[in-house]
């Protein structure tokens, strides 16, 4: 008797399925592992990111802080940008804003992957490991550029998915006022993920409509129009938004769509990307073969509803850059979201989880080290920020405006915007743009600073606008010798020369920048000549 009970016992236990406290056990564990650059690394070199944490130590200690005070003010208004700003402060409140951002960070990392669970879930009736195969694209170039409020909306889409498709048969109030919701909170957001959930509801409910094509076509119209009834409540938001303002600065670009798919996988080595591509390739052409995985019919029209948007987006929506590059990464969690796997054979879970930890360690150790590497150059600019007087006007330049385009120079991009941390400084690139941001300057430091979110003057361009400035150019770059205390110049060669002796005294000669003092020389024959007129 026992043998037999042994003999039945034994293929239960090679044909179960990974329960949901398994699951969940699992999830905790690789955001965890996931996490561990973020957390060793205090200021990941990441582009956008250091400018906007910057942002958020002023919104939480304008009021506590005069020389802050004296450059900056916070206009609080309908901006559909305002995650960051909303969550970020409040945690600055306990701990220092570094730390905060970090645990911003990886709350992004929890709502993404949590978000894909979730649709999984509803797509399928039941909870499967198979959406944390997306843990290794947590990590992607989009992710590099910092645009940390889209990367936070990808998240909370994939809940409203969630949400829309588990009541999608339920009470239709209770599904339009809960998608409302969602609407409202992903304008919030970023605007720019209001559109992924429109995209995903629109191929959601293309599908619905042809599943149901024999019912009478009048019905299926006004059940398919009604999708659209939630966001309602976003339309006068916009209209009220400054940044409708912006309405009118988009540019479109054909070249840069293959790059924008490889943004999905590619972080800083190709062969990494392509290699981790092959890994999913031939995992999932094995999967099918026998007969292991299924995908949603949502996954087809999603494919084909954005794929077509994707196509047709310009480069620059809203002025905002990479508009149409960072949705393929949206869309990716979207699509893992739709695939099933049979996990029951105990050879299949163990195959399933040791691709899944080969990918994520292989990003993971990518990540790790490229960072390690990088976090000399930010620990010497770090450096360099306190020989900076607090109070200061900083002017960023680059010593070739092409520069900055290296996956690996990202983290130097914005990396001026410490001296706003630490020295409570002025910085022409801050992002301080109306209808993009609630932080500006006040009026009378309004032409100190870029506020269209341009491009830094290159060094030969300050030069010539010291001697010789004209009408057209920016308003920051006139006078900037006598208006500003210290010039940052990026992407410098080893040992670059001075290029202006006159105006500028080296301070500090790092690898890959130069901080340079103004000479107060300058200052004061301006101010004599101004006394004499």
């Amino acid at each position: 008797m026992t043998s037999v009970a042994i003999q039945t016992a034994e293929p239960r236990r090679r044909t179960s399925e990974l329960t949901g406290v398994q699951i969940a056990v699992l999830f905790f564990v690789l955001t965890l592992l996931t996490s561990i650059p973020v957390w060793t690394h205090p200021l990941p070199p990441l582009s956008d990111y250091v400018n906007h944490l910057s942002r958020m130590h002023v919104i939480a200690a304008l009021e506590r802080d005069p020389l802050l005070a004296r450059f900056y003010q916070v206009n609080w208004q309908i901006v559909p940008n305002l995650a960051m700003d909303l969550i970020v402060p409040v945690i600055g409140r306990f701990v220092n804003i570094y730390l905060a951002g970090q645990i911003f960070t990886v709350l992004i990392f929890v709502n993404i992957m949590s978000g894909t669970l979730a649709l999984n879930r509803a797509l399928f009736g039941r909870w499967s490991a198979v959406p944390l195969i997306a843990f290794p694209l947590l990590y992607n170039y989009v992710f590099l550029i910092g645009v940390m409020n889209y990367m936070f909306g990808i998240g909370l889409a994939l809940w409203a998915m969630a949400a829309w498709v588990w009541l999608r048969e339920r009470p239709w109030p209770l599904r339009l006022i809960v998608s409302a919701l969602f609407g409202i909170a992903l304008f919030f957001c970023h605007l720019f993920v209001l559109g992924v959930y429109g995209i995903a509801l629109l191929a959601f409910e293309l599908r619905r409509m042809w599943i149901h094509r024999d019912q009478p076509l009048a019905r299926r119209l006004i059940d398919f129009c009604a999708t659209g009834l939630p966001f309602i409540p976003v339309i006068p938001l916009l209209l009220a938004s400054p940044t409708m303002r912006l309405a009118a600065e988009n540019d479109w670009q054909q070249r840069g769509k293959i790059d924008g798919l490889m943004f999905v996988f590619t972080v800083y080595s190709d062969i990494v990307a392509f290699a981790m591509i092959g890994i999913v390739v031939t995992a999932g052409v094995w999967a099918v073969r026998r007969g292991l995985m299924r995908v949603h019919p949502f996954c087809w029209f999603m494919l084909a509803v954005g794929g077509l948007v994707y196509l047709i987006l310009p480069r620059v929506l809203f002025s905002t850059y990479l508009a149409d590059q960072r949705l393929p990464i949206a869309l990716a969690f979207m699509l893992i979201a739709c695939i099933d796997l049979k996990l029951r054979h105990q050879i299949v879970r163990r195959g399933f989880i040791a691709v899944l930890l080969i990918l994520l360690g292989v990003r993971l150790i990518e990540i790790d080290a490229t960072w390690s590497n990088l976090s000399a150059g930010t620990t010497e600019f770090r450096a360099s920020i306190k020989r900076i007087k607090k109070g200061s006007k900083i002017m960023v330049a680059y010593a070739d405006r092409a520069s900055g385009d290296d996956v690996k120079d990202l983290g130097f991009v914005h990396a001026a915007c410490i001296a706003m941390i630490e020295r409570s400084a002025l910085v022409t690139t801050a992002f301080t743009v109306d209808g993009k941001q609630v932080l500006h300057v006040r009026p009378e430091f309004h032409d100190f600073v870029d506020t269209d979110d341009g491009t830094p003057p290159s060094v030969a361009q300050l030069i010539v606008a010291a001697d010789r400035p004209a009408d057209n150019m920016p308003a920051f770059w006139h006078n900037w010798q006598n208006r500003f205390d210290y010039v940052y110049v990026l992407f410098t060669e080893d040992e670059a020369p001075n290029p202006d002796p006159e105006n500028l005294t080296l301070v500090q000669d790092g690898e890959r920048f130069q901080l340079y003092r103004v000479n107060s020389s300058a200052l004061a024959k301006t101010a004599s000549s101004r006394g004499a007129r």
